[in-house]
C-alpha cells in the first residue's frame, strides 16, 4: 500500500500529516515520493497516525517501491 496510499485511506493531506508529527509538508511528499525514508521514531509516529504497524509501513513501502522500478 505504501505511505501515500495509507495516508489517503486515512482521508489525510500532506499538510495535516506533516502538522501531527511535526515535519514539513516537503518531508511527507519525500517519504512518499520514496526520496527518503523516515527514521524509526517518525515511523512510529506514522503507524499510530494510520493504524497500522511499522511493519505493514515498511512492508508495503518496498512492495510499492519494487513495484514502480526502484
Amino acid at each position: 500500500m505504501g505511505f501515500k496510499n495509507r495516508r489517503l485511506s486515512a482521508n489525510l493531506t500532506q499538510e495535516e500529516v506533516a502538522s501531527i508529527i511535526h515535519v514539513s509538508r516537503t518531508t511527507v511528499s519525500m517519504w512518499e515520493s520514496g526520496e527518503s525514508k523516515p527514521r524509526s521514531s517518525r515511523l512510529l509516529e506514522l503507524a499510530n497516525l494510520y493504524k497500522c504497524t511499522v511493519d505493514d509501513l515498511l512492508r508495503e513501502d518496498e512492495e510499492t517501491q519494487h513495484m514502480a522500478g526502484r
